[in-house]
C-alpha cells in the first residue's frame, strides 16, 4: 500500500458508520436503491439516494468503468484537500470503502483507463490507477505546473481520447477594471489579463512538466468556465461561463438594483478553436438577446458596438446562478428524452435574491451538438430553508455518470454525494 493512502480516521471524514479500509476488491455493476433523499425535488419516477456524506468540500467527480468514484476535494474550512476514492462493496447504494491521497487540494478531475488526473490551483497532477483495487498505486506525475494564481481558483479540466487535456484558467478580476470592483473605475483596454487568464488552454495529456506556454490557448474571452466537458459522441468541447457581476454596484447611473440582479446571464458555449467570447468588453443580456458592451468600456446598457461579432450562447441561464458542473447524459437508465442532453449543476449565487438564485441542477435537451429546447429545472431543494451561499445546507458542484446510467452529484458545502436514478417501473 502506498504511504500516501490513509484509512478513514479523524483526518478523513466518515462516509457512514460502517466505512472501513480495504484491500484490492473488484467493482460492482448493479446497486440497490436506498431511501430517497426527501429534501430534493425531482421529476416523477426519479430517486436521489445519499451515496456518501460529510466528506468536506467535494468538487468535480469522475466514475471508473467498475463503478469506483473519484472526487477532487478543496482544502477549505478544516477539510483537507486531496484526491478521494469511494467504493460500494456490497451494492447497497452507499460507499463503504474509501481511500484518500493528500495534496494541496483542487477542483478538476478526469479519468483514463490507467490514470486519474486532478487539478490544483497551479498544476495538473496524474496518478496511476490500481488495476483492480481502489485508489492509486504510486506518487503523482506533474503534467502541468506553474499555472498563474487568480481569484477564480477552480482549474477545471476535461480529457478527450486520452491525450487531449483542456484546462480552464479563470480571470482574476470581475471586469478588468483599473481598480477591481471600484464604482466608476474603467476597464483596461486592451485587457492584459487575457494573455494568461480568461480562457481555455489545450495541452498534451501524455507529456510531463509542461508550462502554460507549452499549451495552446484554444479560446479566449471566457470569464470563468468552471463547468467544462467534452461531448463524447461529437468530440466537441462545451462550457458554461460564470457571467460578470457588479453592474449596478459599479454603474448605478446605468443599472438599477433589479437590472443588476438579472445581469449578466450565465452562458453555455461550444468552444471552437480561436473563438473570442468577448470578456471583459462584452456580456450577454438575455432579455435583449444579444451581447452588450460593458460599461467599463463605454457601454450604456443597450449598445452592442464591438460586441456584435462575439458568439452568442447556445443557452442563456439566469444571472449569478454560478454554473459549476456540466455533463452530457449517455446512459440508458433515464427515460429516452434525457439521452444526449446536458445536465448543469448551479452552485448558487450571492447577487440574485432567493428563491431564484440557483442551488439546483437543470436539464437542456440536445440533438447532436445543438440544444433542442430550453432548460428545465431537474433537481432542486439542495439549499434548504436558507437559500444563501453561506447558509445553504448543500451546494451542487460536480456531475458524473455511472456505468449503470445513474447520475452522481457532489456538494462542497455539506460534503454529500448523491446517486440519482430512475426507479419507476
Amino acid at each position: 500500500m502506498h504511504p500516501c493512502f490513509m484509512s478513514l480516521n479523524r483526518v478523513f471524514w466518515l462516509v457512514c458508520a460502517s466505512l472501513t479500509a480495504c484491500g484490492d476488491l473488484s467493482g460492482r455493476r448493479s446497486q440497490k436503491t436506498g431511501p430517497c433523499d426527501s429534501q430534493l425535488v425531482l421529476p416523477a419516477g426519479f430517486c436521489a439516494t445519499v451515496f456518501a456524506d460529510s466528506l468536506g468540500a467535494l468538487r468535480h467527480i469522475a466514475i471508473r468503468e467498475n463503478g469506483d468514484v473519484y472526487i477532487a476535494r478543496w482544502d477549505r474550512r478544516g477539510s483537507p484537500g486531496g484526491l478521494l476514492a469511494l467504493r460500494d462493496t456490497n451494492a447497497d447504494g452507499r460507499a463503504d470503502v474509501a481511500r484518500t491521497v493528500s495534496n494541496s487540494g483542487g477542483s478538476g478531475i478526469a479519468l483514463t483507463t490507467s490514470h486519474v488526473y486532478m487539478s490544483t490551483w497551479t498544476s495538473v497532477l496524474r496518478y496511476p490507477l490500481s488495476a483492480t483495487g481502489l485508489g492509486v498505486t504510486g506518487r503523482a506525475d506533474t503534467v502541468l505546473t506553474g499555472l498563474p494564481r487568480s481569484g477564480h481558483a477552480a482549474r477545471s479540466i476535461a480529457l478527450h481520447a486520452g491525450s487531449q487535456l483542456y484546462v480552464n484558467i479563470g480571470a482574476p478580476t470581475n471586469s478588468c477594471q483599473f481598480e477591481d470592483k471600484r464604482p466608476g473605475s474603467m476597464g483596461r483596454d486592451p485587457c492584459p489579463e487575457r494573455e494568461s487568464f480568461a480562457g481555455v488552454w489545450h495541452f498534451d495529456a501524455r507529456r510531463l512538466r509542461q508550462r502554460q506556454a507549452d499549451g495552446e490557448r484554444l479560446v479566449t474571452g471566457l470569464r470563468h468556465a468552471v463547468a467544462l466537458t467534452v461531448q463524447t459522441e461529437t468530440g466537441s468541447l462545451f462550457a458554461v461561463q460564470h457571467g460578470r457581476d457588479d453592474l449596478a454596484e459599479n454603474f448605478p447611473r446605468i443599472y438599477d438594483a433589479r437590472r443588476g440582479q438579472r445581469l449578466a446571464a450565465e452562458a453555455m458555449y461550444e468552444l471552437r478553436r480561436g473563438s473570442d467570447f468577448g470578456w471583459p468588453y462584452c456580456y450577454y443580456d438575455d432579455s435583449l438577446r444579444r451581447n452588450v458592451l460593458s460599461p467599463e468600456y463605454g457601454g450604456d446598457g443597450v449598445r452592442s458596438a464591438r460586441c456584435a461579432s462575439a458568439p452568442e450562447p447556445l443557452v442563456a441561464f439566469p444571472a449569478h446562478w454560478a454554473p459549476n458542473g456540466l455533463h452530457f447524459y449517455r446512459g440508458l437508465n433515464f427515460p429516452e428524452r434525457y439521452r444526449g442532453g446536458a445536465f448543469i449543476a448551479f452552485h448558487g449565487g450571492w447577487y440574485h435574491p432567493p428563491p431564484d438564485n440557483g442551488f439546483n441542477v437543470v436539464f437542456v435537451p440536445f440533438r447532436g451538438s445543438r440544444p433542442a429546447g430550453g432548460f428545465v429545472v431537474f433537481a432542486d431543494g439542495f439549499a434548504g430553508a436558507q437559500k444563501r451561499p453561506n447558509r445553504a445546507r448543500h451546494r451542487p458542484v460536480g456531475l458524473a455518470e455511472a456505468p449503470d446510467g445513474a447520475l452522481y452529484l457532489t456538494d462542497d458545502q455539506g460534503g454529500r454525494v448523491w446517486r440519482i436514478a430512475y426507479t419507476a417501473p
